[in-house]
């Protein structure tokens, strides 16, 4: 799936996505010398502060401002060209001023999956009209022109209802734009192509330290700020829609 493509868009919901879920492929494109670029939707402002230095930000206007800088910080480490945000030019339909979509929040349904939040504000990524969303990423696609657009499944890996909206959002902007859109799954059953990327290892854990006010790395595995652990994901599957 990889060979040939001169270009790859990552679309996510917030910041740590992006190196959580596709860290490792993006190492690996960018060591094949393929141009990455990367769409953000919001700010994460409504995130989970670990415990430590941090943790005051949490629910504060200055958690949005720290997660654009390890934003950045990450983006530099994993060797993402140019990064933007949703409702902001060049991803921004044409005519309409300027927004800033905000965190929807989620709540556990079980643990695994989440669902959505039952406080939403108005201005949150999943109360924007879908059609809103989607012509917001067409009009990114449009100037980028990507080889390939990345997202989440169907499903957005774990329920979380921004995760959803942006998949829905970049897929039909793809179908629009004519555009290849595949969507990361997390098992081989489940990929068009299955990557095993172990290699990148050094890289995505430097990328995962740059998101301190959301997680922790204790060896081998991610701690999130409610405690749960996960193995830092080096392996990932591909599926063409």
């Amino acid at each position: 799936m990889l060979d040939g493509l001169s270009s790859v868009l990552f679309v996510h919901a917030h910041p740590d996505d992006e190196t959580i879920t596709t860290g490792a492929l993006i190492a690996e494109l960018v060591s094949r010398g393929i141009h990455v670029w990367l769409l953000t939707a919001t700010r994460g402002e409504r995130g989970e502060v670990v415990a430590g230095p941090l943790s005051g930000l949490e629910g504060t206007d200055a958690l949005s401002a720290e997660r654009e800088r390890e934003l950045d910080r990450a983006t530099r480490t994993l060797g993402i060209a140019e990064r933007y945000w949703l409702g902001e030019a060049p991803a921004r339909a044409e005519a309409l001023s300027p927004r800033h979509y905000r965190d929807s929040g989620m709540t556990w349904i079980r643990p695994g999956l989440a669902g959505p939040a039952p406080d939403i504000a108005d201005d949150a990524l999943v109360r924007a009209p879908l059609t809103e969303v989607t012509q917001d990423i067409a009009a990114l696609v449009a100037t980028l022109q990507p080889s390939l657009v990345i997202s989440y499944d169907h499903g957005g890996g774990y329920g979380h209802p921004d995760h959803v909206r942006v998949h829905d959002a970049a897929l039909a902007a793809c179908r629009w734009a004519a555009t290849p859109f595949a969507e990361t799954v997390h098992t081989p059953l489940e990929a068009s192509e299955w990557f095993s990327l172990d290699q990148h290892v050094e890289t995505v854990t430097a990328a995962l330290r740059c998101h301190a006010s959301q997680l922790t790395v204790d060896g081998s595995q991610i701690v999130h700020s409610g405690g749960q652990r996960e193995d830092v994901i080096t392996s990932v599957g591909l599926r063409t829609l």
